[in-house]
């Protein structure tokens, strides 16, 4: 099958689009190596194969704006993988909430979405859930990230590569032969995963019908 290499971003748009999420990563201060190490694997040769990931450092909402555009689709795209980075554990905190309504307000690019999301947040902070629900309340986020337009084979491979196959299984992690917690499948505590799902078959489906890639690799 031949390949047929689609972008629509420049690699410095591609830089900064990582730069952007790394930043969200960072936000609630658990990035750890080890969880760099991951989204480095995750990146590597499917984005950009000369960027320097070493080189990444954290971006302010200014930087990112001058190089994805005000009020643009790329800017509002990165704005959804931002998200999902944000929610990937199924928590929302206050300083992702914080970093994302500020690179909203540099790109210019306001939704309804994030609201919801700033639902759940208060719902953590006077203690009555500690997860993303009820999903009624997020319905307009699960319409925002369905509307995720995908035109460049990096990102689809990207999201391929981020976005699990299936619904990862629960499991203990255990020290010295003691439990010391548990940790439910990402379907459980994630009520958007619905939306990761079908964005990762989206994904699939441009990379074989109109890049003509071999997407056995993701499958």
């Amino acid at each position: 099958m031949t390949s047929a290499v689609k972008t629509t971003y420049s690699s410095e748009q591609i830089a900064v689009w990582l730069r952007g999420l790394l930043t969200i990563a960072w936000a609630d201060g658990n990035f750890d190596a080890q969880e760099k190490e991951l989204i480095t694997s995750l990146t590597k040769n499917e984005l950009d194969p000369c960027l320097d990931w070493n080189s990444l450092e954290m971006i302010t909402p200014e930087e990112l704006a001058a190089v994805l555009g005000k009020g643009t689709p790329g800017g509002e795209n990165f704005l959804r993988t931002a998200v999902m980075v944000a929610i990937a554990d199924g928590i929302y905190s206050s300083s992702e909430e914080q970093l994302l309504q500020q690179f909203c307000q540099a790109l210019e690019l306001q939704t309804e979405a994030l609201s919801s999301l700033r639902y759940t947040l208060e719902e953590k902070e006077q203690g009555e859930s500690h997860t993303l629900h009820p999903p009624d309340i997020l319905h307009p986020m699960r319409d925002w990230l369905d509307g995720l337009d995908i035109q460049d084979s990096r990102v689809a491979k990207f999201l391929c590569k981020m976005i699990p196959s299936q619904c990862p299984f629960e499991r203990d992690v255990t020290l010295f032969g003691h439990k010391i917690v548990h940790i439910p499948p990402m379907c459980k505590i994630n009520p958007l995963y619905e939306q990761l799902v079908g964005l990762r078959f989206r994904a699939l489906s441009y990379l074989a019908d109109d890049c003509g890639e071999d997407i056995s690799q993701y499958i």
